[in-house]
């Protein structure tokens, strides 16, 4: 929002003008892709729409909002297939958008697609001199941790609070679970 946009307003904590949402709804309700009517993703989806139609999207942080979230592994792993599909898709609605927007917001929406494309990179590359050298790749390893690192303290320091530290430890369910899932989406 500090840039001027919000990229993804999330469903349960969105609230539109209802003259922007009948501007756009029939868009919204015929959201296709690859020909076939898609029914996920529908908050990204309606985002771009209106950043597209020349609308703003905004952040307030007083805002209280309260969702549902899985509270076990399937239920998570299906989510995240579905945020990740969604994010895919919405990224070509996007492309055409972006050079009017701020330039983080562009680096932004580069590195959701193209991070787990680069990590998922690093980490088969180690696998690979593990397994063909049996030597740990400690370069991949310590860049792995140190980006983690950075980002994670970047948020920690802006948002002044530690507790986002522990989003390190993410790192793992990344790389194990949904760097695969987001390879399959």
């Amino acid at each position: 929002a500090r840039f001027g946009a919000v990229m993804c307003c999330c469903g349960p904590c969105a609230m539109y003008r209802r003259s922007a949402l009948l501007l756009l709804l029939d868009k919204y309700e015929s959201q296709f892709f690859r020909g076939k009517p898609s029914d996920f993703g529908e908050d990204r989806h309606l985002t771009i729409l209106m950043l597209k139609a020349g609308l703003q999207t905004e952040y307030v942080p007083d805002a209280i909002a309260s969702t549902v979230v899985p509270d076990r592994l399937g239920p998570y792993l299906r989510q995240q297939l579905r945020w990740a599909r969604s994010t895919f898709r919405d990224t070509l609605l996007a492309l055409r958008l972006l050079p009017g927007l701020d330039r983080f917001l562009t680096l932004d929406v580069i590195g959701q697609n193209l991070g787990p494309l680069l990590l998922a990179l690093s980490v088969l590359t180690g696998l690979a001199q593990f397994a063909l050298t049996a030597t740990v790749p400690w370069w991949t390893v310590l860049m792995i941790a140190s980006m983690t690192i950075i980002r994670c303290s970047v948020v920690a320091i802006r948002t002044r609070q530690l507790r986002f530290l522990g989003f390190s430890l993410h790192t793992f369910i990344n790389i194990l679970l949904l760097l695969p899932l987001k390879a399959y989406a």
